[in-house]
């Protein structure tokens, strides 16, 4: 039987993984004047399309079929967004329609921001980025949640802009799970980031996307973007869970709030069973690992879980692990589905006969990692 699973004693429902998809007041209003030529942006090319461009030079991408319901594969330019992606009253009247009672917001194009060499350019360009979330989010602060892009590029930076986060009162930072410049997350250097999110409370979500240039596993390997998107959300998250719990992060930090975003979750089971197996056989390799790292994972961790994924999370649930589990819509993104991503995990839900852990999903896991009481 189709329909909400919707009764009295259900709670408003929390989009943990929302996207905005930027307006070029980013860059053209928003943006220190030095910089917006520099900064990342969408401009029409020479042959009638449009690419993003960062540090005045193409990236060699268009971002528009990406960031529209459906669009992948066609011609539409970044004039075609749609207006629930950018407009803060527009989208409340896309959540109203949905059943969204808040949503958590992610950049799209600022997602690819890690491209960026220059660490003064990629400052600038995550402060007109975090200037506009601000704002975007003083529509209705009970229901539009923003995180701020953090500029790994320059640890100094980062931390400035964290403080810049936290007093414009957003909800916490993010970041690709590639490494910025070789920057470990397990680095003495990035041990100031960890300091500085948690001193602050804000929530860290590492998100990727497809689409950068950035080392990494898919980079390193193809070109064609079915095989670079099949690989880079999922294997670049397996290695930072690992390198977040190996190597004592959490433990170091015990009120940070680390989420996992945009990989689905069916590989996180097989990942945490083979963690915990390799720390009881090679555990004299990484002395900083001193409890299970399924046990680790569990006090701290978050995860999204895309609608469709009953029966990854069903084996998620029987590990003990369902108050990790968060749920997005991606909306606007073209393999977002839209309308009724609510009703898809309804749906999910009730194949799998757990109903009874959607308030788990869609409230009280939300709640925690935004850090709300």
């Amino acid at each position: 039987m189709r329909g909400p699973l919707k009764t009295e004693t259900y709670l408003p429902v929390y989009d943990s993984d929302a996207h905005i998809a930027e307006p070029s007041s980013v860059w053209e209003e928003y943006a220190d004047p030095k910089y917006r030529e520099l900064v990342m942006q969408c401009q029409p090319t020479t042959n009638g399309r449009d690419a993003v461009f960062a540090e005045g030079k193409s990236m060699g991408v268009s971002a528009a079929p990406a960031c529209i319901p459906d669009a992948y594969g066609t011609d539409v330019t970044w004039n075609d967004i749609v207006p629930g992606s950018y407009d803060p009253g527009a989208r409340l009247k896309v959540m109203d329609a949905e059943g969204l009672a808040a949503g958590l917001m992610f950049p799209s194009v600022h997602l690819m921001s890690g491209d960026i060499e220059d660490g003064e350019v990629a400052a600038a360009n995550a402060r007109a980025y975090n200037r506009w979330m601000k704002d975007f989010v003083s529509e209705d602060t009970e229901r539009l949640f923003g995180m701020g892009v953090c500029p790994l590029q320059s640890v100094n930076a980062a931390i400035e802009e964290i403080a810049f986060i936290a007093d414009a009162g957003l909800t916490g930072i993010t970041f690709r799970p590639e490494r910025y410049s070789g920057l470990e997350l397990y680095s003495e250097e990035m041990d100031r980031v960890w300091s500085a999110a948690e001193d602050h409370d804000l929530t860290v979500a590492i998100h990727g996307s497809f689409g950068s240039k950035m080392p990494s596993f898919a980079r390193s390997r193809y070109e064609n973007q079915f095989y670079v998107h099949m690989v880079c959300h999922p294997f670049e998250q397996m290695a930072s869970v690992m390198e977040i719990i190996a190597s004592g992060i959490l433990d170091d930090h015990p009120r940070l709030r680390v989420g996992f975003f945009e990989s689905g979750l069916g590989w996180l089971p097989y990942w945490l069973e083979r963690l915990d197996e390799h720390k009881e056989s090679m555990g004299h390799l990484v002395p900083r690992l001193t409890r299970e790292p399924t046990e680790i994972f569990s006090e701290q961790c978050f995860v999204t879980m895309e609608a469709g994924e009953g029966e990854a999370f069903a084996q998620l649930a029987d590990m003990g692990l369902q108050h990790t589990v968060v749920w997005g819509s991606d909306y606007p993104h073209y393999d977002c589905t839209y309308p009724g991503a609510l009703q898809e995990l309804d749906d999910t839900l009730r194949r799998i006969d757990r109903e009874n852990l959607r308030e788990d999903i869609v409230y009280t896991n939300a709640r925690r990692f935004l850090g709300i009481n």
